[in-house]
């Protein structure tokens, strides 16, 4: 028999045979604590047991935090997460967690080593060929990966607590840390939209500052997505590089994949733009054109770069008197544009395909201050209409 369980208090352990010590003479088992319910001990056995037959168990006192991660962890996350996920998850483990903590056994994992980790990364965790630490958003992204990744240990048995519960990973930078989110003006857009009229990815910019999709809800759009009569789009897709390869993705949220509604300009130039792309096509021929129905694809139909896409328009920035902004900043100019002109938070939020209104506030309230003296000076004048002129406090009797 490959295992057991056994009750100890009102704890279940799940005993797994494991040969005989050859300086002992005696059999070994190995304990793994299974949770305060017999069921729980019961499947964990069951898996412990078919490990043992497949020749992938480890003890847990053997079991290295590297080998949890690469070989148990990691694989089972590929069904779970987006490619994009999963190879972030992934990176960080190889590059960030494994050279530093890898070898320590996983049941004798402390806090303290993640503290220690956390702090490295900080101080000297640049793998780029810079000196320096890593932000401290990577850093709790890092912290994130371990959280989940031990929580997961400690669900199935494997580790009778989740240490990440009380390491202690670099606070989250306040507001007025944020990167500064650059927007430009509607005299500034319009003055970039002029300059680059006769672009290739001129329709492309068109439609990401007037709709505010993400570049690769932009480079994953389908003619059959956008609904001219309707004046209308829907996000389904994004353009995305994994591991340097470009792969064609679902939307990742319930949010994410919207409908946009468009303007007159808008569809206008994406249907000069259709006429030009069939051009192009008829140039190549049918027989080297890889058609996915993409509308702004490379003028072979396959899927454009979102990095060259980004460069791209860094180039024709940096070439033109404008403030420099990202690529990115289209989408923030779009909802600060927006929010300027009074359109109401939940609006921009669902354009946007933000979780919810409090987010979108919460992004960008910091570059439109002018709402608040706004707001203050529209109570007052509504409150002012409708009082008696002020009466001075020495004139106001006692309430007594």
């Amino acid at each position: 028999m490959r295992g057991y369980v056994v009750k100890k208090g009102s704890q279940y352990y799940a005993v797994i045979y494991d040969g005989i010590d050859p300086t002992t003479g005696k059999e070994r088992r190995r304990w793994h604590p299974g949770g305060p319910l017999k069921r729980d001990a019961e499947r964990l056995v069951n898996e412990l047991a078919k490990r043992k037959d497949d020749g992938t168990y480890r003890g847990p006192d053997r079991l290295t935090l590297s080998e949890y991660l690469t070989e148990r962890w990691l694989p089972g996350q590929v069904s779970q997460l987006t490619a994009s996920t999963f190879d972030s998850y992934r990176r960080n483990i190889e590059l960030h967690v494994v050279p530093r903590i890898g070898g320590v056994a996983l049941q004798k994992l402390t806090a303290e080593d993640l503290d220690r980790l956390y702090a490295e990364l900080s101080t000297s965790g640049r793998r780029d060929g810079k000196k320096g630490g890593l932000a401290p958003k990577t850093v709790r992204i890092v912290h994130a990966i371990l959280h989940k990744a031990l929580a997961d240990a400690h669900r199935k048995g494997t580790l009778p607590r989740n240490v990440a519960e009380v390491a202690d990973p670099p606070k989250p930078r306040s507001a007025t840390k944020r990167q500064e989110i650059k927007v430009w003006t509607p005299e500034e857009l319009r003055a970039f939209l002029v300059v680059t009229a006769k672009n290739r990815n001129h329709a492309a910019w068109v439609l990401a500052s007037h709709t505010g999709m993400r570049r690769g809800e932009v480079l994953g759009l389908r003619w059959a997505d956008v609904d001219f009569d309707k004046r209308r789009l829907a996000v389904q897709q994004a353009v995305i590089l994994v591991a340097y390869k470009l792969m064609i993705s679902d939307v990742k949220t319930d949010t994410g994949r919207r409908s946009i509604d468009l303007d007159e300009r808008t569809v206008a130039v994406l249907r000069t733009w259709r006429k030009s792309q069939r051009e192009e096509r008829m140039l190549i021929g049918p027989a080297a054109y890889q058609d996915q129905d993409l509308v702004f694809a490379r003028p072979d139909g396959s899927p454009t770069n979102p990095d060259a896409f980004s460069q791209s328009f860094d180039r024709l920035v940096a070439r033109s008197p404008l403030p420099r902004i990202r690529l990115h900043d289209l989408r923030h100019t779009h909802a600060s544009i927006l929010l300027k002109a009074g359109v109401p938070v939940k609006v921009v939020s669902e354009r946007l395909g933000h979780a919810n209104p409090a987010f979108t506030m919460t992004v960008y309230q910091h570059i439109i201050p002018g709402m608040q003296a706004d707001a203050a000076t529209v109570f007052s004048d509504l409150v002012a209409g409708v009082l008696p002129p002020a009466v001075p406090l020495s004139d106001v009797a006692d309430d007594e």
